[in-house]
């Protein structure tokens, strides 16, 4: 009996997190988006140095990635990928779901906030198509930390995609080889209405979701141009 509930209990979990998301859902998970990004870059010594961020071609967050036993590779989590547009502002948010990889839980806590930067057009489109493996199929590093990445090494600066962990409130880079990123077409049906592509989505003039506005106001804020 005991094993036969324990299994159901698997199952409910499983469903649960296999289901589409509800729009509130996804508005609260941009929200949690904003407000990750501007605690990590509000601390200009131990965050992401910003002339990387004004340098990056795509930004991708993902709010309280956590472990999962019933996930391939033990973690799992949702967040969000805006990409520069034409006029130099950043694109309405497609959604995003990561698996597997390092993220950083050995530092502590049971749930990771990650922080991506895609620094070159190759790797824009890699984070755009269907599903890609970091490591396997895109050269990603762990980030520097700290106000400019000036001092790091050449190999590192040239990594198509860096990346940033912070749990428990120990912010450091991280490095995501073997983590699986695909894009979740159920939030972006809830976010838009209807089921579109990742590329259609940062590539067109769709209109962004009122909940948005916080995230892309402080991409601008913070990739703007130095003075």
């Amino acid at each position: 009996m005991k094993i036969r509930i324990a299994s159901a209990a698997f199952l409910i979990v499983c469903v649960a997190a296999a289901a589409p998301a509800g729009r509130k859902d996804v508005d609260r998970r941009l929200e949690e988006s904003a407000a990750v990004l501007s605690e990590v870059m509000g601390a200009p010594d131990k965050g992401i140095p910003r002339d990387l961020l004004r340098k990056a071609h795509c930004a991708v967050v993902i709010p309280g990635m956590k472990k999962a036993a019933f996930v391939v590779g033990g973690k799992y989590g949702k967040g969000f990928v805006l990409c520069r547009t034409a006029a130099g502002g950043w694109s309405a948010p497609a959604s995003v779901r990561v698996e597997g990889g390092s993220f950083g839980f050995q530092i502590g806590g049971s749930e990771t906030d990650v922080v991506m930067l895609v620094m070159n057009a190759r790797g824009m489109d890699r984070l755009l198509s269907s599903r890609f493996t970091l490591g396997g199929e895109g050269s990603v590093a762990a980030g520097p930390v700290g106000r400019t990445a000036t001092a790091e090494t050449d190999a590192k600066m040239t990594a198509e995609i860096l990346a940033w962990s912070r749990s428990r409130g120990v912010f450091a880079g991280v490095s995501l080889q073997g983590a699986t990123l695909r894009q979740d077409l159920d939030d972006n049906e809830s976010l838009y209405g209807k089921r579109i592509d990742n590329i259609d989505i940062v590539k067109t003039r769709i209109a962004p979701p009122k909940s948005a506005a916080r995230l892309r106001t402080l991409l601008r804020q913070y990739s703007a141009p130095a003075k």
